[in-house]
């Protein structure tokens, strides 16, 4: 399909799987948000961009069965996976809508809370997507948004130039796509113009190691997504090999650590 060929981060099987990792990584980062903004039995929560729904699956847990997470996403692929593992693991409170979010339509539907998780960076047109998902949101109703601020913080010790080499391939790619990587620099203004409040706004840097679950995170990100900038023209193939090759060097030298890019955390309500 067209849309699936145009996600600039792929959609097939190993994407998938990259997901998983990245969400479990980030997880335990996503459940503290989640309940420091109340999401509890009964609610109604929207995961925009929910990909194939590792986060939507968690989201159902907190609501509950009389509660309910409107999942929406452009890729069917992915789609797809969500609705296979709703079935097998028995889930009724998670809807699926398929919707272009740049130019389709957000489901009808009034929601507690909404979450959006590195989708915004994406999307063509990221404040009027903003302003669809505040229109969703009740009175008093709170968006989460966890979005790159400044991707080039992604450094490493020692230093690797293949490793930089690629963070500008990605960025570039992001952008040629109509994205840009450090859309969190404009999500505070935009959030005060749609006449939200701000009620957190917090980096997220760390230093990892070898082992650490956000270096495992940025590594299957690596091992990945080189091989998509190959396929989108921003890498050769020898510079995808080289580049991976000096990571696994990285990986393996003693005392190695990484700076992860840097995510804005956002909490806003919704007038009353």
């Amino acid at each position: 399909m067209a849309s699936e060929r145009a996600y600039v981060l792929g959609t097939n099987d190993e994407e998938l799987t990259r997901l998983g990792v990245q969400h479990r990584a980030w997880r335990e980062r996503a459940l503290a948000v989640w309940r420091l903004c109340g999401i509890s039995p009964g609610d109604t929560v929207l995961d925009v961009g929910c990909g194939p729904g590792y986060a939507s699956f968690d989201l159902a847990d907190l609501v509950g069965p009389s509660g309910r997470v409107v999942a929406v996403d452009k890729s069917a692929r992915f789609l797809d996976a969500l609705r296979t593992m709703r079935q097998s693991r028995g889930f009724e409170n998670i809807a699926v809508h398929e919707t272009d979010l740049d130019g389709g339509e957000f489901p009808t539907v009034l929601v507690d809370v909404a979450w959006c998780r590195w989708v915004l960076s994406f999307v063509k047109h990221p404040r009027d997507v903003l302003a669809r998902i505040a229109a969703a949101l009740r009175p008093g109703g709170a968006i989460i948004l966890h979005e790159y601020f400044d991707y080039s913080t992604w450094q490493t010790a020692p230093y690797c130039p293949e490793v930089e080499e690629f963070v500008r391939a990605v960025m570039a790619s992001w952008r040629d796509s109509g994205g840009e990587p450090n859309i969190g620099l404009a999500l505070p203004r935009w959030l005060e113009e749609l006449g939200l409040q701000l009620r957190e706004l917090r980096p997220i840097v760390d230093i990892v190691q070898p082992g650490h679950m956000s270096w495992t995170w940025l590594r299957s990100f690596v091992e990945v997504g080189r091989h998509r900038l190959v396929d989108l023209g921003h890498l050769s193939v020898p510079r995808s090999e080289a580049i991976w090759e000096a990571f696994t060097a990285l990986e393996a030298t003693p005392r190695s650590w990484m700076i992860t890019p840097g995510v804005l955390e956002i909490v806003a309500l919704q007038s009353e």
